[in-house]
C-alpha cells in the first residue's frame, strides 16, 4: 500500500469519557478502549466499554481491544460493547477472522501484529487478506505473561515499512510513539494511522496539551506539501 503522509490518529488506552472526550476534540479519528489483558496499562471493564462507547460520535471509530481468541466470545464482547472495530491483540486459529466478518458484517476487523524481527513480514502477509487494517506492535506474545500491547517500545520501523509496501490493507504503527518522533514515524513508515498511548500521557492521565501536540506533528507533513506547492 502508497504511503500515507498525514494519518488519522487513533488515541489508545481511553479510561472515560472525559478523555474520549478530550481526544476527539483535538482532532483524534479513533479512541481505544482496553478489555482485560494479560499485562499492560489502560485495561477497563466491559461495563465502562459500553459507557464510553455510547459517547462516542458518528464518524469516530471505537476501538474494542480484546484478546480472546474464540470467535463466539469475540462476537459477544463486542456486542455487548457496541463499538464499530474490533481490535484483536493476540493470535487466532486459522478461519477465525473470516468467521468473525461473516458473524459481524459492518464491523471492522484489525489484526495487531508484534514486530519482533523479519517472520512478523510473512505473518502480516499471510493475515492481510482476512482483515481491514493491520495494527504493527511492540509487543511479545510468547513471553509466559503475554506482552500484548502498551508497552511504550519502539520497534524496527524498517520491517514496519517492509509490510506497509507489501500489503493491501491499512497499517497503523504503534509502540513507543511520542510527539518528538512524530514526523520521524510519518517519513519512515508511511502508516494510514498512528496510534498511542503512554506517549500522550502524564502520571497516567490523559493529557490534553500532549495529544494536542501529538496531533499538531502528525499534521507537520501536510503543511509542508502545501508550503512546497505554493513554491
Amino acid at each position: 500500500m502508497l504511503p500515507t503522509r498525514v494519518p488519522r490518529i487513533k488515541i489508545c488506552c481511553i479510561s472515560s469519557p472525559e478523555e474520549a472526550n478530550i481526544a476527539i476534540r483535538a482532532g483524534a479519528s479513533a479512541v481505544g478502549l482496553v478489555s482485560s489483558m494479560p499485562s499492560g496499562p489502560g485495561v477497563i471493564s466491559d461495563e465502562l466499554i459500553a459507557d464510553i462507547a455510547r459517547t462516542i460520535p458518528p464518524g469516530i471509530a471505537s476501538f474494542l481491544l480484546t484478546c480472546r481468541e474464540i470467535v463466539e466470545q469475540i462476537v459477544a464482547q463486542q456486542r455487548a460493547a457496541g463499538v464499530n472495530t474490533l481490535q484483536l491483540c493476540d493470535q487466532l486459529p486459522v478461519g477465525s477472522h473470516d468467521n468473525l466478518r461473516r458473524s459481524l458484517p459492518g464491523i471492522g476487523i484489525v489484526q495487531v501484529i508484534h514486530v519482533t524481527g523479519e517472520s512478523s513480514i510473512d505473518e502480516a502477509v499471510s493475515i492481510a487478506p482476512h482483515v481491514n487494517a493491520i495494527l504493527l506492535d511492540s509487543g511479545n506474545p510468547t513471553l509466559s505473561i503475554k506482552e500484548l500491547g502498551g508497552t511504550g517500545r519502539r520497534h524496527d520501523w524498517r520491517i514496519s515499512r517492509q509490510i506497509r509496501e507489501l500489503v493491501d490493507v491499512p497499517i497503523f504503527l504503534a509502540g513507543g510513539l511520542r510527539p518528538d518522533n512524530v514526523v520521524e514515524a510519518i517519513q519512515e513508515v508511511g502508516p494510514y494511522g498512528l496510534d498511542v498511548c503512554s506517549g500522550v500521557r502524564s502520571n497516567g492521565v490523559l493529557d490534553a496539551e500532549k495529544v494536542e501536540a501529538f496531533i499538531r506533528q502528525s499534521r507537520v507533513n501536510r503543511v509542508e506539501a502545501h508550503d512546497a506547492q505554493l513554491r
